[in-house]
């Protein structure tokens, strides 16, 4: 017995220097397979946005290295300059974001280096942005997923080059997960409530439940979007990290604006300007996600001219469409009380219904002696979506109230795992506006979650499958808890989703009030960039020269379960289709 145990702590200790070795051998190797990436204080600025751009010129800019900057810069690397402006740093050498196990621990750093920006929409919820290369699959939950081929039709790709988009990806950062039994008891519970087929193990959105991929690995390392910059061609590739952009330049000289360059800040504050290239095709490109690309537009002087000159922004193209139908997928969850740790999982196993909800899954995010004290995991205070009230309204008394409910907790609340449902397609919208010219500062966004009545009576029907897959005979045989009624797992689920909303009494007798009270995000925002209205079918700014949008910011829907798979093809995509347009078969990809 000794010896086991003597083993036990061998080995333990191996595995603990393996990942000791992982971190850091990607912290000190990432400048030796990225020697493209450099800190913004590196960079020597032209002397002006001259009109010919000069040799320091580039043939695209691209504001944001995230999801989709990253495998639109390394496409367009391969025959072309690019310039990547990042404002954050690296992922590679960040524990909180290399590991699922610290999944909640960089969503829960507020620091003003952290990858995770925290802002909270005028709704009172708590969202968050990237602030990292490699963007949101720096911050996520992890889960893959492919839009649904109507998705791909209405708006108006090549589904052959998709086809081909999305194994450029996958075969470079996309895992099939290890299912954990708590995943496993999950999808025996979708299919015995009849979501099904069951669709076993594919990237494909398609109804029933199904097993989707992972951007974590078999080590529970993360695996992100800046990955993809190793397919780029690192002599036509200059990536800047913690460089934030101020605004984009126009040349308005002619009939139309022309971009001409950015101004960024780098990590010390001093002011830069990058060119472009003197070349008709050359393009200032956003891809900045659906709150910071029209937050840029609006600082650049592109956007409603009301809201422009109230800050005395300079306006350089009137659009009152910038900003505009902005949409979050609500998300609630179901409390599963559990009577024994269970493993850390997030997005595993999916249920895409037919009534426009899917349901998903995690679980064992709660307390430890390692992790911040007192946390929920994704339904947390700490990781920021808890708050559905707006912040005036957090009086001393509410936070009060907060910290002794959250100190009453049950213990089993730190033990379980929640069943999260989402609203497919919200009809709900809202808007984003400026508070004031400061990049760095979020502007005010609203969603309007459950303005209109579809979306809360999807958000009810989502509510009573979740309880019903709780109840059902294969979860309650994994738990080993007694069957609970609705309201019991309601007033559990209000009691273990904390926050600052003062509670009604019918929470969980009204399953209306109660989507309303616990509704939190899964950070699938978007809109805000239109097509049609903002941009073209091609991404190009309406009305302005070589300004192009390649983001969230332009869809209408979030595709998939998760959106990340199809932003991360959109990147790629949106590349060879602009490397193709340009030079035609001499593009080569």
């Amino acid at each position: 017995m000794a010896s086991l145990g003597a083993l036990k702590v061998f080995l333990g200790f191996l595995l603990w220097l393996s990942t000791l070795s992982l971190s850091q051998g990607i912290k000190y190797l990432y400048p030796y397979r990225y020697p493209f990436i450099k800190r913004a204080s590196s960079f020597s600025s032209p002397a002006s946005f001259s009109a010919n751009g000069g040799e320091n010129a580039y043939d695209y800019i691209l504001v944001g290295g995230g999801t989709a900057g990253c495998p639109l810069a390394a496409t367009l690397s391969q025959n072309f300059s690019v310039l990547l402006l990042e404002r954050g740093g690296v992922p590679f050498s960040n524990a909180n974001v290399s590991f699922l196990s610290n999944f909640h621990i960089a969503l829960a750093d507020t620091s003003p280096s952290s990858a995770s920006q925290a802002f909270v929409s005028t709704d009172g919820v708590i969202n968050a942005r990237a602030r990292v290369l490699g963007g949101g699959t720096c911050i996520n939950a992890g889960f893959y997923t492919r839009a649904n081929p109507e998705f791909i039709e209405r708006v108006g790709w090549d589904a052959k080059l998709v086809n081909e988009s999305y194994p450029w990806v996958e075969k470079q950062i996309v895992h099939r997960p290890n299912l954990a039994e708590w995943q496993a008891a999950f999808r025996e519970g979708l299919l015995e409530v009849g979501v099904s087929p069951y669709n076993g193990f594919t990237y494909d959105h398609i109804y029933g439940t199904k097993i989707g991929g992972t951007i974590f690995d078999r080590f529970g390392r993360r695996h992100t979007a800046a990955e993809l910059l190793a397919y780029a061609n690192p002599k036509k590739l200059t990536v800047l990290i913690y460089a934030t952009v101020q605004k984009v330049v126009f040349d308005t000289r002619g009939k139309k604006p022309k971009a001409v360059g950015v101004i960024f800040k780098d990590e010390n504050g001093k002011s830069h300007r990058a060119v472009l290239s003197d070349n008709k095709r050359s393009e200032v490109i956003l891809s900045s996600g659906a709150i910071g690309t029209p937050h840029m537009l609006m600082l650049s002087g592109v956007g409603p001219k009301v809201e422009l000159e109230k800050l005395n922004i300079s306006v350089v193209l009137d659009n009152e469409f910038v900003g505009k139908g902005m949409a979050d997928n609500p998300m609630n969850s179901v409390f599963v009380p559990f009577n024994r740790p269970v493993q850390q999982t997030l997005i595993q196993t999916v249920g895409i219904t037919k009534m426009g909800v899917y349901i998903e899954a995690s679980s064992g995010f709660g307390q430890s002696q390692d992790s911040i004290q007192c946390h929920h995991g994704i339904l947390s205070a700490e990781i920021g979506q808890l708050s559905t009230i707006p912040p005036k309204q957090r009086s001393q008394e509410a936070i009060e109230a907060y910290t002794k409910r959250k100190r009453e907790l049950p213990h089993e609340a730190f033990k379980g795992g929640f069943i999260l449902e989402k609203i497919a397609t919200p009809i709900s919208t809202g808007q984003l506006n400026l508070v004031n010219t400061n990049v760095d500062d979020n502007p005010s966004v609203t969603f309007n979650y459950f303005s209109h009545p579809h979306d809360l009576q999807r958000c009810v029907d989502g509510i009573r499958m979740a309880a019903k897959i709780i109840q059902s005979d294969h979860f309650t045989n994994y738990t080993k808890f007694d069957k609970q009624t609705v309201e019991q797992l309601l007033n559990m689920s209000v009691k273990a989703n904390i926050n600052f909303i003062p509670k009604h009494t019918n929470d969980t007798k009204s399953l209306e009030q109660f989507c309303k009270d616990t509704v939190i995000t899964i950070w699938h925002y978007h809109g805000g960039c239109h097509v049609g209205k903002v941009v073209d079918a091609d991404h190009k700014v309406l009305g302005i020269q070589r300004l192009r949008i390649v983001d969230g910011s332009t869809f209408n829907e979030s595709p998939g379960t998760n959106p990340q798979g199809t932003v991360l093809m959109m990147g790629r995509y949106m590349g060879v289709k602009i490397l193709r347009e340009r030079l035609g078969k001499p593009a080569n990809v």
